[in-house]
C-alpha cells in the first residue's frame, strides 16, 4: 500500500502535465487559429512518448538521483504535495512549473527527514530556472526579427503555407520536450527509487499525459494562447520555436527547466518587439508571483508533513 502512494501521485501529476502543458505545445497554435485541438492531441501524445524514450534519461538522473537519495517516504510526500498543487493551479487557470513544485517538495521532505541534500545541484537547477525564460525571450525576439527580414518578403499565400508547417514542427518540438523534460522530472524519483521499471513507467506516464491533455487542457490554453499578448501565426511560431530550442538545449544539459515559463518568455519577447503596450504586464506579474510561490509552498508543505510523521 505504501508503494502505491508515490505511484498514484506520479500518475496524477502526469495527468496534470497533460492538462497544463498541452498549452505549451498547442496553446499558441490554437490562439492563432491554426490547429484544432482534437486533431493535435494524438500527435502531442505520440511525441511526448518519443521524447521520454529518447532524451529523458539525463533529466531523470538529475531529479531522481543527483539532488538526494530518495526513499519511499520522501517521494510519497513530495509527489503527493506536488500533485495537489499542480491540479489546483490548473483549475485556477495559472500555468505552473511541474519541476518547481517537485524539486521544492523533494528538497523540503528531504531536509526534514535528514537526507543528504546536494545543494550544488539545486543551485544549478535554480539558476537554470532563472536563465531559461530569458534565453527563450531573446531567442524568440531574434527569430521574429530574422523572419521579418526574410519570410515577410514573400507573398501572403506562401507565408501562410510556410507558417502552418513551421507551427506544426514547433508544436512537435514542444511535445517532445514535454516528454524529455517535464515527464522525465516526475518519473525520475519513482524509477531511481526502484519502485517501477523504466518501460512501464514511460508508457503509463505518456498515457496519462495524453488523457490529461484530452480531458482538461482547455483552461490553461486560454491563458497561454490568448492571455499575454495578441498572437498571429507569424509571431506565434517565433515564440514557440524560440522556447522549444531553449528547452531542448537545457534538456541536453540534464536540467529540469519549465517549458511553461520558457513559452511565456518567448511570447513576451515577441510581444515586446511590437511595443510594451501589446503585452499584458499584470498577467506576467501574476505568473511571476506564482513562479516564486509554487516551489516555496511545495517546500513548506512537504517539510511540515515529513516533520509531522517522522
Amino acid at each position: 500500500m505504501t508503494n502505491f502512494i508515490p505511484f498514484a501521485a506520479s500518475i496524477l501529476i502526469a495527468f496534470g502535465i497533460g492538462s497544463n502543458d498541452t498549452s505549451n505545445a498547442l496553446g499558441i497554435s490554437i490562439g492563432c487559429g491554426i490547429i484544432r485541438l482534437r486533431k493535435a492531441l494524438l500527435l502531442f501524445g505520440f511525441f511526448v512518448l518519443i521524447g521520454v524514450l529518447l532524451q529523458g534519461q539525463s533529466v531523470m538522473r538529475t531529479v531522481g538521483k543527483d539532488i538526494l537519495d530518495v526513499n519511499i517516504s520522501i517521494i510519497s510526500i513530495s509527489l503527493s504535495v506536488s500533485a495537489i498543487l499542480i491540479i489546483l493551479s490548473n483549475w485556477k487557470k495559472l500555468p505552473l512549473s511541474t519541476h518547481q513544485v517537485i524539486i521544492g517538495s523533494l528538497t523540503g521532505s528531504g531536509i526534514a527527514s535528514g537526507a543528504d541534500i546536494n545543494f550544488v545541484s539545486i543551485l544549478k537547477i535554480i539558476i537554470s530556472w532563472i536563465v531559461s525564460p530569458l534565453v527563450a525571450f531573446f531567442s524568440a525576439l531574434l527569430l521574429y526579427k530574422a523572419m521579418e527580414k526574410t519570410i515577410s518578403k514573400l507573398s501572403l499565400f506562401r507565408i501562410e503555407r510556410i507558417l502552418r508547417v513551421l507551427l506544426l514542427l514547433s508544436g512537435i518540438l514542444i511535445a517532445f520536450n514535454t516528454g524529455a523534460n517535464e515527464l522525465a522530472t516526475i518519473l525520475g524519483p519513482v524509477i531511481h527509487s526502484g519502485l517501477v521499471e523504466k518501460m512501464p513507467a514511460y508508457l503509463l506516464g505518456a498515457l496519462f499525459v495524453f488523457l490529461g491533455a484530452a480531458l482538461l487542457s482547455t483552461r490553461v490554453i486560454e491563458t497561454i494562447g490568448k492571455g499575454i499578448t495578441t498572437l498571429d501565426p507569424y509571431s506565434g511560431f517565433a515564440a514557440q520555436f524560440g522556447a522549444g530550442i531553449c528547452v531542448l538545449f537545457f534538456t541536453f544539459l540534464g536540467m529540469p527547466i519549465s517549458t511553461t515559463y520558457c513559452i511565456i518568455g518567448g511570447i513576451s519577447g515577441v510581444g515586446m518587439s511590437k511595443g510594451m503596450k501589446t503585452v499584458k504586464i499584470e498577467l506576467i506579474k501574476k505568473v511571476a508571483a506564482n513562479w516564486i510561490l509554487a516551489p516555496t509552498l511545495a517546500f513548506i508543505m512537504s517539510f511540515a508533513i515529513m516533520k509531522a510523521i517522522a
